[in-house]
């Protein structure tokens, strides 16, 4: 085989699975205009993608995944370290070993008849000394167009990876799609990862969730820094300041609405720049603040939901040059998903079939995606590519919680910050297999994502926070709470931006809060709600405390958190310890003063 590079390590690699996968042909990827649009005219002649309509969507494509193949599959992803205690009770674990012979055979001249793609990209900004290099190989062209998309795709990486053997390498092939017959699995010692019988974006784009999280988690926690599932945003306010705060959220719970979100003309001067929408690396700064950059280059966000009303901006950024993934099309091919409003008489499936307008399925499913680039998206912050990043100020952590939760409170100090983080918890969705709206323990949602012992984990959150002399203020918030009618308590979306404020506000010492059990709850009248129709007596109970509910939940937080064993950090043990301790004294007051009036 002709060496296709002048990197030694990378021409010995690629040499090594080409022998053992057997294609036809050997392309190593250069993400120019001309590769790509050959690489689209392929994939239309043999149907693995379609042409949307071209006056209402230039530039756009339709593909439909396996029926079996459309989420992440979390039961089929592994970390493969020799030592199962380092993996954790949270993962999958096989052993390397046990991978090469369960695993490694399934590769085997799976990529006969297809053309084995080299696709070098980079992780982060070009000019940032935090980006990294990564190399995936695949038999997708599918992956190769997502790829250019997602990441800085091509001779921009080839030109940082230069000689040097320090790339992470995956390798994925479609194999025959066969469920029984795909694996996912992750080799932090090695900086590996091998997909193997999935197309779909979670399990095959190698540079998201494998790369950027669970091989990045393994090298934050070595050289002191955090990779997180996390949005990055900036809020700009009348008088021209930005704060930039980092928010975790699991998947589906509104991470992309709330990165892209354009405040309400109710509030004038204020504007959101987006940063990021799922991925956030940050780093410790010579001056003690936490600064972040956005390893992607792309958004690969949920269509279902997504709507004019719900993020505006994000319609926009899908308006044209956009992979569409599983969503209907309406019969003068345009995209659509549940959240357009009504249905189109005619409609085609995400199946391809004609939509049954009498049956309970949605018609696009509700794991259907987009994918785009950043620097399309009309808020795109003009420090999107700034080589440092941009410092935190605040982290916020948050997810689906019907009741309980109120809707934002600040936690006392980082170490409570980090048992907040530790606690969160969700309603499940449908960007991974499974159940959905089921109650799940996410601790940073970074659950499915941490490539390490997540007792581990939160010890390095801990670690990282005692190095900053000044660390960004940590919050939660919660969008979802609802009614005695099941309704939706707080509007969200838009909105959001009056909560966002309070938080800035707080990072800045200039907004009240109350001091309860579980931390600073804003007062009554911290959250701006000029123009809203949400009477006083809603607004009490999204932000009321119920110390009873709490130590309810504090019990079964305790008994999850004791899955990690004696890698829990003793500190959490203790806040956790000292929460109860609080919750107990607000219990045995009265209900009218079972909270703290105490202001801060």
């Amino acid at each position: 085989m002709t060496a296709i590079h002048k990197n030694r390590a990378l021409n010995n690699w690629v040499e090594e699975v080409a022998r053992y996968t057997n294609p036809d042909r050997v392309h190593l990827c250069d993400g120019s205009d001309a590769e790509n649009a050959e690489l689209i005219k392929q994939m239309l002649a043999d149907g693995t993608l379609e042409t949307l309509n071209p006056e209402t969507h230039p530039g756009c494509y339709l593909h439909r995944s396996h029926p079996s193949d459309v989420a992440r599959t979390e039961h089929l992803t592994f970390i493969c370290t020799e030592n199962q205690a380092d993996t954790g009770p949270s993962n999958n674990w096989m052993a390397p070993d046990e991978a090469r012979t369960r695993v490694w055979p399934l590769f085997e001249n799976a990529m006969r008849g297809r053309t084995l793609y080299v696709v070098p990209y980079l992780m982060g900004p070009e000019s940032s000394p935090y980006s990294k290099v990564g190399v995936e190989i695949t038999d997708s062209p599918y992956v190769v167009v997502n790829m250019r998309v997602m990441t800085r795709m091509g001779e921009i990486a080839l030109k940082r990876l230069g000689d040097s053997e320090d790339f992470v390498k995956g390798l994925h092939s479609l194999g025959d799609l066969d469920p029984e017959r795909r694996f996912i699995c992750h080799f932090p010692q090695t900086k590996e990862i091998w997909s193997v019988g999935s197309g779909y974006g979670g399990n095959a784009l190698l540079s998201k969730k494998c790369f950027a999280l669970r091989i990045a988690s393994t090298q934050g926690r070595d050289e002191g820094w955090l990779a997180e599932h996390m949005l990055i945003l900036g809020l700009e306010d009348p008088q021209g300041h930005t704060t930039y705060i980092a928010a975790a959220f699991p998947s589906a719970c509104g991470k992309t609405n709330l990165a892209m979100l354009i405040p309400p003309g109710s509030l004038p001067g204020y504007k959101v720049w987006t940063v990021g929408d799922d991925i956030a690396w940050l780093r410790p700064g010579p001056d003690g603040r936490l600064w972040a950059i956005n390893p992607e280059n792309g958004f690969f966000g949920v269509a279902p939901g997504t709507n004019k009303e719900t993020n505006p901006n994000a319609m926009a950024t899908i308006a044209k040059n956009t992979i569409f993934t599983n969503v209907a099309i309406t019969q003068d091919r345009q995209p659509w998903w549940e959240g357009l409003g009504k249905p189109p008489e005619a409609l085609t499936n995400w199946r391809g079939q004609a939509y049954d307008h009498a049956s309970n399925e949605p018609a696009a499913h509700p794991n259907s995606r987009f994918t785009a680039p950043a620097s399309q998206c009309p808020g795109i912050s003009p420090k999107f590519n700034e080589a440092q990043g941009v410092p935190i100020s605040a982290i916020i952590f948050g997810g689906r919680r019907p009741s309980l939760v109120p809707l934002a409170y600040q936690a006392l100090n980082w170490r409570h910050g980090v048992l907040m983080g530790a606690m969160l918890s969700s309603e499940t969705t449908a960007a991974a297999t499974g159940k959905t709206g089921v109650l799940r323990r996410d601790p940073m949602a970074m659950l499915p994502f941490c490539g390490y012992h997540m007792g581990d984990y939160l010890a390095h959150w801990l670690r990282v926070g005692e190095n900053l002399s000044h660390p960004p203020a940590i919050f939660n918030v919660n969008w979802f709470r609802r009614g005695a009618n099941n309704e939706f308590l707080w509007p969200g979306y838009g909105e959001n931006i009056r909560v966002l404020r309070w938080i800035v506000e707080r990072t800045r010492g200039q907004s009240r809060a109350t001091e309860t059990p579980i931390g600073y709850v804003p007062t009554t009248e911290a959250i701006d709600t000029r123009g809203l129709n949400v009477s006083n007596a809603v607004i009490q109970e999204l932000l009321r405390v119920d110390a009873n509910g709490w130590s309810t939940e504090l019990r079964d937080v305790e008994e999850y958190l004791q899955r990690f064993g004696d890698r829990l950090p003793y500190a959490l043990e203790e806040e956790l310890n000292n929460l109860q301790r609080r919750l107990e004294a607000a219990e045995h007051r009265s209900p009218s003063t079972r909270i703290s009036a105490t202001l801060v």
